[in-house]
């Protein structure tokens, strides 16, 4: 990870960087990452195929994401020296910014937030889709939720329950069991909003 990294006011959370900040606000790179976290590791030419993407055009992206700290070399699951295997760095969490660490770079930033919500809106369809098959009957299997809640909490409140989610979440990931073939790549995205904004 760059030395540059900063460690934010939350247990866990790391503070992008201007690089990582870059590195992500291109959609490619974004779903290179996204690839690489649901299948723990990768080699890089089955990434490419995956992604219908030149090799020397995915090397390129995989070693801008490198330089960022967003992911790593995995020689361990490599067939051999000249095999390129990568894994998504050891970050549980990424802040985008903060008033004790503001972004540095806002273009990225907007275009990074951007994705994100290109992405969540692509969520948000997918789970709006399926919820008649499941409301009706006609899918018993949970593959997916939305939720939605009230709550009147101070702001120190609020941030407590978003920092119990973490741990939660981290606490689950850290004992699930890699080989368990029941296991599912799940996306997971909490939005919430005060009255103000």
């Amino acid at each position: 990870m760059p030395d540059d990294t900063k460690s934010s006011g939350h247990q866990g959370v790391t503070t992008m960087t201007s690089a990582m900040l870059k590195a992500l606000a291109n959609p490619l790179r974004r779903r290179i990452v996204n690839e690489l976290i649901r299948r723990r590791h990768a080699r890089a030419a089955d990434l490419a195929a995956d992604l219908d993407v030149a090799a020397n055009t995915l090397s390129f992206h995989l070693r801008v994401l490198a330089d960022a700290g967003l992911i790593e070399p995995d020689p361990e699951h490599a067939r051999d020296r000249r095999d390129r295997v990568w894994k998504p760095a050891e970050l549980h969490a990424l802040e985008l910014g903060s008033p004790d660490h503001p972004i540095e770079d806002t273009a990225a930033g907007a275009a990074f937030v951007r994705l994100v919500m290109d992405e969540h809106a692509d969520l948000l369809r997918r789970v709006a889709s399926w919820t008649p098959e499941y409301t009706q009957g006609r899918d018993p299997v949970v593959r997916g939720t939305f939720q939605q809640r009230h709550a009147r909490l101070t702001r120190a409140e609020f941030e407590k329950a978003m920092t119990r989610v973490d741990e939660v979440f981290r606490e689950i990931e850290e004992a699930h069991d890699e080989a368990d073939p029941a296991s599912l790549f799940w996306q997971i995205d909490i939005l919430a909003a005060d009255e103000t904004i």
